[in-house]
């Protein structure tokens, strides 16, 4: 799966690696509501193509997907900041 990468130079994996962390970062440093969006330009960094067709949960297991989400931000991380912004995009 990553064959290509056999094929590029010193300077070339260099940026490669940059620019995946770059995204990297811009994905971990998001917040807020920013967490819960699908992500389509973080997943076209990889080399293979894949189709973008996903799998949309039914709402009542999307919600309960959410609260499970926002239930384990407050076990992994209890003194982050809250807030209370509405979701406005």
């Amino acid at each position: 799966m990553d064959d290509d990468l056999e094929t590029l130079s010193h300077d070339q994996l260099l940026a490669e690696i940059k620019k995946l962390r770059a995204a990297i970062r811009g994905h971990r440093d998001s917040t807020g509501h920013d967490l819960c969006w699908h992500h389509p330009a973080l997943w076209s960094l990889l080399p293979e193509r894949i189709s973008p067709a996903i799998a949309v949960p039914d709402w009542p297991q999307f919600l309960r997907g959410c609260i499970k989400y926002r239930q384990s931000l407050d076990n992994q991380i209890p003194d982050a900041p809250r807030s209370s912004q509405e979701f406005l995009k």
